[in-house]
């Protein structure tokens, strides 16, 4: 006999769906006209059902992302950036965008500690691999980067931290890597250590359910960013 889940549970599930896919249209991964995976394919990238996949293809139509046609599936419609960080332009502009990330992502990092599902921190824990995995290679390591600090505030539980960050999208890693001072180059090996430990803080305060711990962490790591900035 199949057991049938929870309605808080096949939510939170259907969240974390919606969240991956919004991530992927938002920073173009799927591009305006592009047809979502079909259902099949879903279920078992996802491991969920189908009234969990079928729950948050509803959602991103009601967000506007996606437009379905009965006997044709689901595409992705164009739509306008929430965050234009083309506007980040100055030095100074990278600095404010560091301190506005310091308050948001310290605090959606608290969030995830104790709000996190079992399937969030096991995508924290992937996107942690991720970024231990890619070495200096810049390209990947931006996108390893913003995939772990996506992971994360998609597992506080609260869309409007998950929205803002897929708004910035990677170009919220790469603009203050472009000010950094040569010598913390990610090709710098101690650097990129450095870098891998706070995000490992960050993902062991989460692992142990410590909010305040992981705010802390998320703190120190964008701090000592904005610090690498030289200013």
């Amino acid at each position: 006999m199949r057991v049938r889940q929870p309605m808080s549970v096949r939510r939170s599930l259907a969240y974390d769906v919606v969240a991956e896919l919004k991530r992927r249209i938002l920073t173009g991964e799927l591009a305006p006209g592009a047809k979502l995976p079909a259902e099949n394919g879903l279920v078992e990238e996802f491991g969920v059902s189908r009234t969990v996949i079928r729950e948050a293809v509803s959602r991103l139509q009601a967000a506007g992302l996606v437009e379905t046609f009965q006997g044709r599936g689901s595409f992705v419609l164009e739509v306008p950036g929430p965050v234009e960080l083309r506007e980040v332009r100055t030095h100074q502009d990278v600095l404010e965008l560091m301190d506005f990330r310091i308050g948001v992502e310290s605090e959606a990092a608290g969030l995830a500690a104790v709000r996190r599902t079992e399937p969030q921190l096991r995508g924290i824990s992937r996107a942690l691999d991720d970024f231990r995995q890619v070495g200096a290679d810049p390209a990947r390591s931006v996108e390893a980067d913003f995939g772990f600090h996506l992971k994360v505030a998609v597992a506080s539980g609260n869309r409007f931290y998950t929205d803002v960050v897929s708004g910035f999208g990677p170009m919220m890693i790469m603009l203050p890597r472009t000010r950094l001072d040569p010598a913390y180059e990610m090709s710098d090996p101690d650097h990129l250590t450095r870098v891998i430990h706070e995000h490992e803080n960050i993902h062991t305060a989460i692992v142990h359910g410590d909010g305040e711990a992981a705010r802390a962490a998320m703190r120190v790591h964008l701090a000592n960013t904005r610090r690498r900035l030289g200013a």
